[in-house]
């Protein structure tokens, strides 16, 4: 089998909760998908607020594998 290792950095809303780019993450597992991978496993990590109104950062890590 073959792996692929991919990091995302999901931006919370400055407003509000939840992600303001969930489809970036959608067009990163779309694009290994049709390079036949599947998502194995996803982590997340949170960095904290970034500036004044600032939402969170969410390190999201995506392992890809190959059958």
């Amino acid at each position: 089998m073959k792996y692929i290792v991919l990091q995302v950095i999901l931006k919370e809303k400055y407003i509000g909760t939840g992600s303001g780019n969930l489809t970036e993450l959608e067009n990163v597992i779309n694009a290994q998908a049709e390079k036949g991978y599947r998502l194995h496993t996803i982590t997340t990590a949170s960095s904290g607020s970034k500036g004044f109104l600032g939402g969170d950062r969410i390190q999201a890590t995506l392992v890809f594998e190959k059958l």
